[in-house]
């Protein structure tokens, strides 16, 4: 399968892009490799899918060292007319967006970035999609779009018309747009609302780097909301098998498929991914304690503005359409974090 994934130098993105390639899919990774964040350990993840330096140049393909079916090219969504080129060139089996401006807190700071690459930017790989007869487009939503519901599990069927923040306000159009192309133009959108989710390579802006880094080097932990906070928290490695269980769906009525929800006869798809299972904020933390064979210095904070008390992930509708079942253990999935993180960030222990 030809596959286009874009975000591949971000954490998801660059996790499923590895894993489809070393089951042979060919892939074509798009990102901007902006500077929201450290944007070396954005090249290091390129680096460690055998993409060199060379991807600093814009709209120029570099292909990885390490496979030979995957070529990377810096671009933004936003400039249509090279996205439409690479499109049109490559005629792509399925188009994964994963590239997004990410942050909840941040979309307060800058909101014009939000509006560019996730509301401009989505438009413009939509109308690609239609353009080039692409008959699957996979794209990231969010679990933000729930707002600050108070019922639990957080389900498909819930209304998400109130979100709290920008980021989740461009995540819901993304979903409206989608459903809208889906209507009109008649190819398959499935949008995934992710859950907090963490793993090696995780995002140096969300909680378990925070808090590494914190431990290492004895420094104190903020704990907004006095740590009465509860959150999703799924392990990467069941992210991807998620989104590859979605990716590999050829159509509609799959024999699989044939046992679906109540989305089966419509083209447009909305699924949670996560774990289905909420942790409470201070047992990761201890988690992270345990794995890191110290304590950490906690101060305590009071709610954050944009932030939400609990997200928890209603699964099922994933589970009975895809036979998506998450195992890792929250155990299990932060000691593989914390041998990844001593082994890239040692230089801080």
């Amino acid at each position: 399968m030809k596959i286009l994934v874009t975000g591949t130098a971000g954490f998801i993105g660059y996790h499923l892009a590895k894993t489809l390639l070393k089951r042979g899919d060919t892939v074509v990774g798009i990102d901007n490799i902006n500077d929201y964040y450290n944007v070396n350990l954005k090249f290091d993840r390129l680096f460690d899918c055998g993409i060199s330096r060379e991807a600093e140049k814009w709209n120029t393909p570099v292909t990885s060292s390490l496979f030979s079916n995957y070529s990377f090219i810096r671009m933004n969504l936003e400039d249509n007319y090279e996205l439409n080129k690479i499109i049109e060139i490559e005629k792509f089996d399925v188009v994964c967006n994963l590239a997004a401006q990410a942050g909840v807190r941040y979309s307060l700071q800058n909101p014009q970035a939000y509006i560019s690459s996730n509301i401009v930017g989505f438009v413009n790989i939509l109308e690609a999609c239609r353009h080039n007869n692409i008959q699957h487009l996979v794209y990231a939503s969010s679990s933000s779009v729930y707002g600050d519901s108070n019922k639990m599990p957080l389900s498909i069927s819930d209304t998400v018309d109130n979100p709290v923040s920008l980021y989740a306000a461009t995540k819901k159009s993304n979903e409206l747009m989608a459903h809208t192309y889906s209507h009109l133009y008649k190819f398959r959108t499935t949008g995934l609302r992710f859950f907090t989710v963490y793993g090696p390579w995780g995002r140096p802006d969300m909680a378990p780097i925070l808090f590494a880094n914190a431990i290492a080097r004895n420094e104190t932990i903020k704990v907004f909301n006095n740590g009465n906070l509860e959150r999703d928290f799924t392990y990467i490695g069941d992210i991807v098998e998620g989104i590859i269980r979605v990716i590999d769906s050829k159509k509609n009525d799959d024999p699989f498929l044939e046992k679906q929800s109540q989305q089966h006869s419509s083209k447009y798809k909305i699924y949670n991914i996560g774990k289905g299972n909420p942790v409470k904020l201070m047992d990761f933390i201890e988690t992270l304690e345990t794995a890191f064979n110290k304590k950490a210095k906690k101060e305590y904070l009071p709610m954050q503005q944009g932030d939400v008390l609990k997200t928890y992930a209603d699964v099922e509708a994933l589970k009975l359409d895809f036979g998506y079942e998450p195992k890792i253990s929250l155990k299990k999935g932060i000691e593989e974090f914390a041998k990844w993180y001593k082994s890239y960030y040692e230089q801080v222990l």
